[in-house]
């Protein structure tokens, strides 16, 4: 639009003078080949304006193709960093987590096998207990055998000495019966006698050996058969027990190889598991670094484009922002231009203003200062006239004092008589004494009011900014000699004691 109007104005501007001659001076001819150029340069500033307008429309239109193709890459790089983040953050957590399994696993199988041991030591000492258990018995079911075969054995041995001791008693008693019997049928009997009693006493020593022999053969034979079944007992415990250890020790061994094998095989499909990880991390850092490249591929063309739709941007933007900034200037200009009349305005009052007040504060600072002295004046006086009062009435009672004395020196009243007169210049004392503290309250009255108008004085001063020093006298604070002002209003000053 701005070239256009600039077009109008030369052209404006060129309208008195047409190919050095002036339009009156001009012929038809002229004016209609002047007319004719003047279309032709308007057919071609219309075709060039269309082409600069489209012009401009495709370079908008490239324009913004390429802020939505930066936009869509933008936004898939965005996707890619949050895709690799998350991969980064699961493949970390899975890492973790399988080792952790790996540690856990570890440790159950440390604790596996440690608890087996301990199970196992303790199996194994409660059967060596019970094996040296069973065995003790065995020794001793063994020595109790031995020794009843022992006390067996001595038992045949006095059954057999008893049957001696009787066969041989039964002997001896048949042998004396034979005798008695010789003796008392008499001699020739006797050879006869003799050796029917000693073939008798052979068969019956023979037959009597012969019944022990048997008898210790069978208590032999008892005694082997009890020993060898003792024997048999035994050795078919012990290889019970050493059957049951081996099944046991058979059936530990099977466990802990299961345990083992498990653990094994756990632990390979662990690696197995790490190993696929590994893989997938590198397959996915690969794909990673292809991402990378590709987007530094992307960054160059990115930048590019960028840079043109700044440039666009800039010139595009040129003209609306000197715009925008004339009118905010001349906006500026006219609301500084009334700030300036307003300001002038105020000034002129205030100057004004200040000038009153100078008058105003002059007058009142001759008011004040006049009123000062007038007050210092009175107040010094009337000071002045009191405590020549009060000396005047402390003299007057310390002579009537001296007098009062004297006179009661002189005189000798009765004591009735002197109480009465005591009494009486006990209340003139006490009302003079009142008159006293009534003129010393007026005086600290009037003392506070002038030190009150004083500090009034230096407030109103300072507030119109007028400095202490300028006054031209240092006023006159009063104080009543040995009392203290309060700091109340003069009227609430309270009676000096």
């Amino acid at each position: 639009m701005a070239p256009k109007k600039k077009g109008k104005k030369g052209k404006a501007r060129g309208t008195p003078v047409v190919d050095g001659l002036a339009p009156e001076d001009m012929s038809q001819e002229q004016v209609e080949e002047h007319v004719g150029r003047i279309r032709e340069e308007l057919d071609r500033e219309r075709e060039e304006r269309n082409y600069f307008q489209l012009e401009r429309d495709k370079i908008h239109t490239f324009w913004e193709i390429t802020r939505r193709q930066l936009e869509e890459k933008k936004a898939e790089l965005r996707n890619k960093d949050r895709e690799m983040e998350e991969a980064e953050e699961r493949h970390q957590v899975e890492i973790k987590v399988y080792k952790q399994k790996v540690k856990h696993l570890l440790y159950e199988h440390q604790n596996n096998l440690t608890e087996m041991k301990a199970e196992g030591t303790v199996v194994m000492k409660l059967a060596q207990k019970e094996h040296h258990t069973q065995e003790g018995m065995l020794r001793k079911d063994v020595r109790a055998l031995k020794v009843e075969l022992k006390e067996q054995e001595l038992a045949n041995e006095v059954v057999v000495k008893n049957l001696q001791l009787k066969h041989t008693e039964e002997i001896t008693k048949m042998r004396n019966d034979f005798e008695r019997q010789v003796r008392a049928t008499g001699a020739p009997a006797l050879p006869l006698l003799s050796c029917c009693t000693c073939c008798y006493l052979l068969e019956i020593e023979a037959k009597y050996d012969k019944k022990v022999k048997l008898l210790r053969e069978e208590l032999d034979l008892r005694r082997k058969t009890e020993i060898h079944e003792v024997e048999e007992r035994k050795n078919g415990q012990i290889h019970m027990l050493m059957q049951r250890h081996e099944a046991a020790f058979t059936d530990i061994k099977n466990y802990y190889n299961d345990i083992t094998l498990n653990n094994l095989a756990l632990i390979n499909s662990l690696k197995e598991q790490i190993e696929d990880m590994r893989k997938k991390e590198d397959r996915l850092e690969r794909e990673m670094a292809e991402v990378a490249t590709h987007n530094k591929r992307l960054a160059d063309p990115l930048q590019k484009a960028r840079d043109e739709m700044s440039e666009l941007q800039k010139q595009l933007g040129n003209y609306e922002r000197d715009k925008q900034i004339l009118v905010h200037t001349k906006a500026r200009l006219k609301v500084t231009e009334k700030e300036l009349k307003d300001l002038q305005w105020e000034h002129e009052v205030l100057e004004q203003r200040f000038v009153k007040v100078q008058q105003e504060r002059d007058k009142l600072y001759g008011k004040f200062t006049a009123a000062i002295q007038e007050v210092q004046q009175k107040t010094g006086f009337r000071n002045l006239v009191l405590e020549r009062k009060l000396q005047a009435l402390s003299a007057a009672v310390e002579k009537r004092e001296v007098q009062f004395n004297e006179v009661l020196a002189a005189s000798n009243l009765d004591p009735s008589a002197l109480t009465l007169v005591s009494r009486k210049l006990e209340d003139v004392l006490e009302s003079k004494n009142t008159t006293i503290k009534d003129l010393q309250y007026e005086l600290a009255r009037v003392c506070k009011a002038h030190n009150d108008l004083l500090r009034t004085y230096e407030a109103k001063l300072l507030a119109f900014g007028v400095p202490l020093d300028n006054v031209g006298f240092k006023p006159l604070e009063t104080a009543v000699t040995g009392q203290t002002l309060g700091q109340g209003p003069a009227g609430l000053v309270g009676t000096p004691t």
